[in-house]
């Protein structure tokens, strides 16, 4: 059996998803709610990624895990909303995705307390509201193991986990190239522009072009809720590193130059979690306890 939680790696994007964020509310309850979640958490319709709070409260550390970092150059605001505990819970079902809620938060409680659940989705093959395909720079195979599974604790991992707002009014506008050119690839095709500016996604995240690379394994979905929708974006990596790159890079941090994503999408959350491993189809938490 392998020793990472399948989802993060072998089994597709499901049609449906719920993300759920916990906030620690009894330290002294918690081991009893973390052998609770083991139980029913077996990494492929579950995952479970453990935040830095939870995991100070354990009077643990887990080397790399650290609170996800609030950003801010010129009208760019890249906002941390760090909470303890998330579960990723996948499915083809949204009423069996429902009863899976009801029984993580019953087994959590009185320790953790669910405080935000997005629903998301699968559009077309695995595609962005706006019509592009997400993850086309995925490593694979091999390569998408040493991105995304940690060393140090052998089979775990990192997760970054953001809400994007789209505004898809205003970039439903915008005339076909110039999408194309905020994305740096075609819609039609999903082939890459060669001469895409500088500002284009692709240029800005392009993995390889980072000293040392930045491949991250990438398991977004889209997300509506309100009248308002995006990307719940999600990326798994062997520390937090090269996601962090990416992002600071986006932003323009590194060079002046702003990912021109954000025209029309701005993140609205953002939390860094550590996914222990597996052992005989549960949680291996041994590394916190």
């Amino acid at each position: 059996m392998k020793p990472y939680q399948p989802a993060i790696l072998d089994a597709p994007i499901p049609a449906q998803a719920r993300h759920l964020f916990f906030k620690l509310e009894s330290p002294a309850k918690l081991p009893a709610a973390l052998d609770n979640l083991a139980r029913i958490a077996d990494g492929e319709h579950t995952v479970v990624g453990l935040g830095e709070p939870l995991v100070q409260a354990l009077g643990r550390q887990i080397e790399g895990l650290r609170a996800f970092p609030a950003m801010r150059n010129a009208d760019i605001d890249i906002p941390s909303t760090q909470h303890a505990l998330w579960c990723w819970l996948r499915g083809d079902d949204r009423g069996e995705l429902l009863h899976r809620t009801r029984e993580v938060e019953a087994a959590l409680a009185p320790a953790l307390r669910l405080v935000q659940m997005t629903e998301a989705f699968r559009y077309k093959t695995g595609h962005d509201l706006t019509g592009y395909e997400d993850g086309t720079e995925n490593p694979q195979a091999e390569d998408a193991f040493q991105a995304a599974i940690s060393s140090n604790i052998p089979g775990s991992s990192f997760a970054a986990v953001q809400h994007w707002a789209h505004d898809l009014d205003h970039f439903a506008r915008l005339p076909q190239d110039e999408q194309d050119n905020i994305m740096g690839r075609r819609k039609s095709d999903n082939e890459e522009l060669d001469d895409a500016p500088e500002s284009a996604h692709v240029k800005r995240t392009a993995q390889e072009s980072f000293s040392p690379e930045a491949f991250v394994v990438r398991r977004s979905m889209p997300w509506a809720e309100g009248g308002k929708a995006g990307l719940l974006f999600l990326a798994f990596g062997r520390s937090l590193d090269a996601f962090e790159a990416q992002l600071r890079r986006m932003a323009g941090l590194e060079d002046g130059i702003t990912d021109a994503l954000f025209r029309f999408s701005q993140p609205v959350s953002g939390g860094y979690y550590w996914c222990p491993p597996i052992s005989e189809g549960r949680l291996d938490l041994r590394a916190v306890r």
